[in-house]
C-alpha cells in the first residue's frame, strides 16, 4: 500500500483522525479500562486464554516444610558404596544426601545411616539382609477422635 493512501497521511491536519471527540480515542475508556480492569467482565475471554490463574489464591504453604535437596536411589547405591570403599556403615548425610529413595534393587546387604528414607527403600534393604538407621525422626501427630454428630434437642 502506498504511503499516500495511509490513514495517517489522509488525516494530516485533522484534530481527531476520525475518532470523533478527543476523549473517544485518547483515554482508557477505549481500551476497556486500565490495567486488569474488566478481567471478570468484558475481558473474560482474555482471562481464560492468557491468565487462567489470575483469580483465586494459593493455599498457605506448610510452615514446617521439609525440603529435600539431594536424594539417592537404590539403583545408585552400589556405585556410592564402591566409591567410599569402606565396609563400615554408609553414612549418606556425610556424603551430602538428604533422603534415600526406593527406585531399583539391592543385591548386597548394606548398613546405611541416612536422615530420611522412603518406606520402599527400607523394605528393599531389609529384604536383602541390610539395615537402615534413620536419624531424623518424623513426629506423629495424634489422630483426632472422630466427632459424633450432636443429637438434636427437642
Amino acid at each position: 500500500m502506498a504511503s499516500r493512501f495511509r490513514k495517517v497521511r489522509r488525516q494530516r491536519g485533522s484534530r481527531t483522525h476520525g475518532w470523533g471527540q478527543m476523549s473517544q480515542h485518547r483515554h482508557s475508556g477505549s481500551r476497556g479500562g486500565t490495567g486488569m480492569a474488566g478481567m471478570h467482565k468484558h475481558k473474560w475471554s482474555y482471562t481464560v486464554k492468557y491468565a487462567p490463574d489470575h483469580f483465586g489464591h494459593n493455599p498457605m504453604p506448610r510452615p514446617n516444610r521439609v525440603e529435600t535437596t539431594r536424594w539417592l536411589n537404590l539403583i545408585d547405591l552400589q556405585a556410592i558404596a564402591a566409591r567410599s570403599g569402606s565396609s563400615s556403615p554408609l553414612d549418606l548425610s556425610v556424603l551430602g544426601y538428604d533422603k534415600l529413595l526406593g527406585r531399583g534393587d539391592v543385591s548386597q546387604a548394606y548398613a546405611i545411616t541416612v536422615p530420611r528414607a522412603s518406606a520402599s527403600a527400607i523394605e528393599k534393604i531389609k529384604s536383602a539382609g541390610g539395615s537402615v538407621t534413620v536419624t531424623v525422626v518424623k513426629e506423629e501427630k495424634p489422630k483426632e477422635q472422630e466427632k459424633k454428630p450432636a443429637s438434636k434437642k427437642q
